[in-house]
């Protein structure tokens, strides 16, 4: 009765009305993209579909690039462990573990960070099952100290049994006879990664790379006391509580915590070595 074709109709009405459909998914992107500036696509894609809204990553990674929301990297590498002491170096346990719950596997590292006029050190010990930070420490010097007290604020938290493993790489630090008898106490195993291979003690390394990215260079801090603040309060209340972790199924280490099943019985880790075929798969 119009002469208009059903094609021309829909044509007129798209080109009159924005597809809603294409809009709201849009607009939840952008608030996510703006709400967490150093996430990337893959972690803002479960945000959204928390919305409500059935998108891809590779969806989510097109609409930040044309909104030009991609967060931007920067990359560094700086070596802070000396290996050169007089200590017992432990062998790598940590390769051979395959984790089924928290308290079975920790993971240490230090870190420097550069105030306005000095530079302090990060001592962090992480569940390597969880990836939460269960014990940290910020200090001016890089001594023993620095990484007993991240130690003391982890056993405090978690009274781990008998049979944990803690990773570590082989500096004096976590070396020493005073760290070495402490875990000693807590009938923890010792583990230790090999010289010039940061991989071995990867979960340390990228929590690391995340809190410079999304809090250390996200700030200029000018004293002491400004930083420990921050960081306590990224620590605590964002990385632990919210930041999602690829990971753990893109939940944060608290809400990866309550979904174990409650009451399972805790066991050392189970080790798990490579066969003879896996090492030497052309023999």
């Amino acid at each position: 009765m119009a002469a208009v074709s059903r094609a021309g109709f829909y044509r007129g009405w798209e080109e009159k009305a924005p597809n809603e459909a294409k809009i709201a998914p849009r607009e939840v992107v952008q608030r996510m993209a703006l709400a967490h500036r150093q996430y990337g696509y893959r972690r803002i894609a479960p945000l959204v579909q928390r919305e409500g809204f059935a998108v891809g990553a590779e969806k989510v990674r097109s609409i930040l690039r044309s909104d030009n929301l991609l967060a931007i990297r920067r990359r560094k590498f700086v070596v802070t462990t000396d290996s050169a002491h007089r200590f017992r170096v432990h062998p790598n346990l940590a390769q051979s573990l395959e984790l089924s719950d928290i308290n079975q596997l920790w993971v240490a590292d230090i870190t420097y960070i550069r105030l306005r006029k000095e530079f302090v050190f990060l001592a962090v010990v992480l569940d390597a099952y969880s990836r939460k930070v269960i014990g940290w420490s910020l200090d001016r010097d890089m001594d023993t100290r620095l990484p007993m007290a991240a130690l003391e604020a982890a056993i405090a938290s978690r009274h781990p049994k008998p049979g944990l493993v803690h990773h570590s790489d082989r500096g004096t630090q976590y070396a020493s006879n005073e760290y070495v008898k402490r875990l000693e106490a807590c009938g923890a195993l010792l583990s230790m990664s090999r010289p010039a291979r940061p991989w071995e003690n990867g979960k340390c390394e990228s929590f690391m790379k995340t809190l410079k990215k999304e809090e250390i260079d996200a700030r200029h801090y000018a004293t002491f006391a400004e930083l420990e603040h921050n960081v306590n309060e990224f620590l605590e209340q964002i990385y632990n509580r919210v930041r999602l972790h690829s990971a753990l199924g893109y939940l944060s280490p608290e809400e990866f915590e309550r979904s174990q099943k409650p009451g399972k019985k805790w066991l050392p880790a189970a080790l798990s070595f490579l066969r003879h075929e896996e090492i030497y798969p052309d023999v």
